[in-house]
C-alpha cells in the first residue's frame, strides 16, 4: 500500500468531512482555472460553426490537446479513441464533443492509475520509506512538508531526512517545513554524505517507532550517471537498515515547465525506479494538460497535485475530480 491510498480511502468513506472535500474542491478548481479557460477557449473555437464531427474537427481538437501540452503521443491516443467512437455511434454532433473528451480522458486516466510498483510492504515495526526526488525549484521541499503535515493530522510519527546537502537553504528550509508539521528532521553538515543521512534519518526513526520516513534528495541533473550513483547508494544505504526500503520513491514535478517536466520524467525514470509522481504548481500555469500526458507516457501513477502555496494545497489526486475541474464551466 501506498501512502497516497490512506488519504484515497479516506476520501471515498461516508464519515469523510463534506466541509474538507467542498474545500478541496474549491482549490482544485481554483487552481485549474488558467488551463481550464485556455482549454475551453480553444475548444470554442475548434467547434464554432461545425454540426458534426469530422476529421476537420479532430484535427483542430489535436492542435488544442498539443497546445494545451497534453504530449503529442498522448494526444494521438485520444484522438484515436474519438475516431472510435465517432465510427461506433455514427451520428456524433460537435456539441457533445465536450462530453466525449472528457469521458475518453478520464478513461485514459484510469487504465494508468495503476497500484505502482511499491515493492515489498514494511515488516511490522518498521516505517514506510518514502524516498523524494526531482530536480531543484520544483517544490520538492515543499511538497516533503505538506505531505508531512498530512500525515501527522493522521496520527502518523513522521521523520524526515535531509539528504539534499548540498544546499544550505534546502537544508533550512525543510526544517521549516518539519517544525511546522509537527515532524522530526534528521540532519547533517551542508556537504555531508547524503547516503549517510538516510542511514541516520532511518536507525532514529527505527529506533522511535516513527511511522513514515520522508526522504529528501538532491536535485542535480547535470551529470546523469553521478546522480544515478547517489541514488542508488542511498537506496542500498537504507536498506541495510529497513530491508524493503524504500518503499516508494516518488518523482516531483513542476506542472508549470510544461514540455520540460516530460523530459525530467523521463531522465529520472531512467536513473532511478520512480513508482509515483507529484505534479506541483498547477494553479500558476495553463499547462495543466501535462498531468494527463505524463500519466500517459510514463505509466507511472499521480499521487498528489500542488494547487496553491497553502499547507492543505497539496491533493491527493482524484482523476475524476481532476477532469471534471478542468470541464467545469
Amino acid at each position: 500500500m501506498a501512502l497516497f491510498d490512506i488519504f484515497k480511502k479516506k476520501a471515498g468513506t461516508p464519515a469523510a468531512d463534506l466541509t474538507t472535500q467542498r474545500e478541496e474542491k474549491k482549490a482544485l478548481d481554483a487552481g485549474l482555472q488558467k488551463t481550464r479557460q485556455g482549454l475551453f477557449s480553444r475548444l470554442t473555437r475548434a467547434v464554432a460553426g461545425r454540426s458534426k464531427v469530422d476529421e476537420e474537427m479532430l484535427d483542430e481538437l489535436e492542435g488544442v490537446l498539443v497546445s494545451s501540452d497534453v504530449g503529442v503521443d498522448t494526444t494521438v491516443g485520444i484522438i484515436r479513441r474519438i475516431e472510435q467512437r465517432v465510427a461506433r455511434d455514427k451520428y456524433l454532433g460537435a456539441d457533445e464533443l465536450q462530453n466525449i473528451l472528457r469521458e475518453e480522458i478520464t478513461a485514459l486516466l484510469e487504465e494508468n492509475d495503476t497500484a505502482g510498483d511499491f515493492g515489498a510492504a514494511p515488516a511490522p515495526g518498521e516505517p514506510y520509506v518514502l524516498m523524494v526526488v526531482g530536480v531543484n525549484g520544483v517544490g520538492k521541499t515543499t511538497t516533503i512538508g505538506k505531505l508531512a503535515a498530512k500525515l501527522t493530522r493522521e496520527g502518523k510519527k513522521v521523520y524526515i531526512g535531509a539528504a539534499d546537502t548540498f544546499r544550505a537553504a534546502a537544508i533550512d528550509q525543510l526544517q521549516v517545513w518539519a517544525d511546522r508539521a509537527g515532524a522530526t528532521m534528521v540532519r547533517q553538515q551542508m556537504g555531508s554524505d547524503p547516503a549517510s543521512v538516510a542511514y541516520d534519518t532511518l536507525r532514529s526513526a527505527v529506533a522511535n517507532g516513527a511511522d513514515v520516513v520522508l526522504i529528501d534528495t538532491a536535485g542535480r541533473l547535470h551529470n546523469k550517471v553521478g546522480l544515478m550513483n547517489e541514488l542508488t547508494k542511498i537506496r542500498n544505504v537504507m536498506a541495510k537498515v529497513v530491508p524493503s526500503a524504500p518503499h516508494e520513491v516518488m518523482l516531483v514535478l513542476d506542472g508549470s515547465t510544461g514540455q520540460n517536466a516530460f523530459e525530467q520524467a523521463a531522465q529520472f525514470t531512467v536513473a532511478t525506479q520512480v513508482s509515483s509522481l507529484a505534479i506541483t504548481k498547477l494553479d500558476g500555469t495553463a499547462k495543466g494538460g501535462v498531468v494527463i500526458g505524463i500519466s500517459d507516457r510514463f505509466r507511472v501513477p499521480v499521487r498528489w497535485i500542488g494547487v496553491g502555496e497553502g499547507i492543505d494545497d497539496l491533493q491527493a489526486f482524484d482523476r475524476r475530480a481532476f477532469v471534471d475541474a478542468l470541464f467545469e464551466e
